[in-house]
Order: structure tokens, then C-alpha cells, then sequence
């Protein structure tokens, strides 16, 4: 799902040790690998006495105790959620009963998946309700950071990236992973939306370094951003080739523009595709015949 793209696969980590990855961030990865999490949630910590917490991570007692302890002596005076799924944000109501942290997001879940039996990724985390809504061009401040936020929707609706001011760095969440393109999954899923994100994203010359919640940190973003912008529009060059002789259902698309592909990763792939053909039919470059959904037959107009 990712070539024609540099991709880092190389990122190490020690579940449940603390890691220092700049003077003023320290990081700590949830022992949750998987087809779509990598080697794990990475769980970032800001500042040093009093700390704010961003992507608390999954509901692992294992990983929340290893928050906890490696943060003794210290308080938690933030808790911030780039998006709701259960792999970034559970675990922050076990450490908001246990420390008093608020936490902060761009607001609840979307609207989520389709239904359960079509489960693309980790799912929806529909308990979490935060503290605090935040929006984009917010400024948090902490003792010794300040934190600027970027609302980036297309991976989720409510999908936002934090700025450290202090060090010219971007928190991407998953909406700029190093190691794999990201799931795109409608309805709450929107690819019109996420690439408009990322030109958002290309326009902000002051981001150094992006720090993704999976994999590992992005040091040259700008290239890197455009590279994922030329690659969906590679996709959706395909998908528009593929349909010039005749309709085609999604199932016929699949194997030929994903070559290999991981089997665990069939459904992500249609479900990205149909993004794509959502966002061409709302653009009126494609149709469907009867009404649009994942198993329609789809032609060009």
C-alpha cells in the first residue's frame, strides 16, 4: 500500500521504556504491534516536572503502568488526543481517574465505521468525550512548552496535529505515518479532505521534523508530505485508467493496483478505493450504478 513512497521500516523500540528523542520529548511505546499500528502506539511526553501526555494510547494495563511510572514524581497537566481511535486514546480515562489529567481534542468520534463486521483498523473509541475541545490555530502552554493546534481531518474528522513551538515540531498523529500510507475509511474517513490536509500541511515551512504516533520521526516533512499527495493522486489516476474500457466493482480494482498485497489488508485497500470513488463521484468525474456503496458498479462519466 505504500510504493513509490520512501518509507522508514527500521524504527526500534523497547516496549514500556522511557526514550528520550529530543531535549524537550521523551517517548514510550504501548506493547499494541499489529498490520496497522507497526511496532506499536508511540505515547509522547513534553517537558520535564510538569508534562503533557499526547496519544496516551490503547487500554493495556501494561502500557498505562509504564506511563506512570516512568512519569513518578512528575504531573500530568495535559492529555492531548490527535484522534479517537483505541489505539490512541483509552487509556486516557484510566490516567485522568488515576492522576486528575484533562484531556483535549478536537471533539468525540465521527461517525465512525459502517458497521462492526467491516472493521478497517482499530476502530472507534465512542466512550472518549474530552475535557476540553481545542480548534485549529489553538495555543496550549505548559511549563517549558507551547503547543500550537493543526486541525488535519481525512483520516478521522476530528483528527488534529500538535505544534511544539519550542522545537519546530510536528505531532502528525496518523495522518503522516513514516512507515505506511494511512487508512482512509468512509464515512468518517474523507479523502477530499485528507489531501486538502496535507497541502494545509505543505504550506507550514516552519515544521522541522515530524513525530508520528507509529514508526518512526520524519526529518525532511516537506518532501515527504508532497510524496504522499503525488502517490493518492497516482491512485486515483488508476482508478480513473481502470474505468475508461468498462465499469468495474471495486473487487476487480484491488489486485490490480495493489500488487502483493498482505491479505490482512484486503479490506483496508477496498475501503481506501471506495474513498477514492467517493470523492470522484462528489467531484462528478464518476458514477455508479444505483446507489453509491462499496459494492456498486462504477463508471466514467
Amino acid at each position: 500500500m505504500s510504493e513509490g513512497l520512501s518509507l522508514n521500516t527500521n524504527f526500534e523500540c523497547v516496549y514500556g521504556q522511557v526514550e528520550q528523542v529530543s531535549p524537550l520529548i521523551r517517548r514510550i511505546v504501548a506493547p499494541n504491534p499489529g498490520p496497522f499500528t507497526f511496532k506499536g502506539t508511540g505515547t509522547y511526553i513534553l517537558g520535564v516536572g510538569e508534562v503533557a501526555i499526547i496519544d496516551p494510547g490503547p487500554s493495556i494495563e501494561k502500557h498505562i503502568n509504564s506511563i506512570l511510572e516512568g512519569l513518578k514524581g512528575e504531573k500530568i497537566t495535559h492529555q492531548l488526543i490527535t484522534h479517537t481511535h483505541v489505539d490512541h486514546s483509552p487509556a486516557s480515562a484510566q490516567i485522568s481517574n488515576l492522576t486528575g489529567a484533562p484531556t483535549y481534542a478536537f471533539g468525540p468520534h465521527g461517525l465512525g465505521l459502517l458497521n462492526d463486521t467491516e472493521k478497517v483498523e482499530e476502530g472507534g473509541d465512542f466512550e472518549f468525550i474530552p475535557d476540553n475541545l481545542v480548534f485549529d490555530g489553538e495555543i496550549l502552554e505548559g511549563t517549558g512548552w507551547t503547543i500550537e493546534c493543526v486541525h488535519t481531518p481525512g483520516h478521522t474528522s476530528n483528527h488534529i496535529c500538535y505544534f511544539l513551538m519550542q522545537e519546530n515540531a510536528l505531532f502528525s498523529g496518523d495522518h503522516v505515518m513514516g512507515w505506511s500510507t494511512t487508512v482512509i475509511s468512509h464515512p468518517d474517513g474523507d479523502m477530499g479532505a485528507y489531501i486538502d490536509s496535507l497541502e494545509k500541511l505543505c504550506e507550514r515551512k516552519q515544521d522541522n521534523i515530524y513525530y508520528p504516533t507509529h514508526g518512526a520521526p520524519i526529518p525532511e516533512p516537506l518532501p515527504f508530505v508532497r510524496g504522499l499527495i503525488k502517490h493518492r493522486k497516482v491512485r486515483e489516476r488508476q482508478i480513473i485508467e481502470l474505468l475508461e474500457n468498462s465499469p468495474r466493482v471495486i473487487s476487480e480494482i484491488i489486485p490490480i493496483i495493489y500488487k502483493d498485497l498482505d491479505s490482512r489488508l484486503v479490506l483496508a485497500a477496498k475501503r481506501s478505493v471506495f474513498s477514492h470513488i467517493v470523492d470522484l463521484y462528489q467531484r462528478g468525474v464518476l458514477s455508479s450504478e444505483g446507489e453509491l456503496n462499496i459494492e456498486s458498479t462504477f463508471y466514467l462519466n
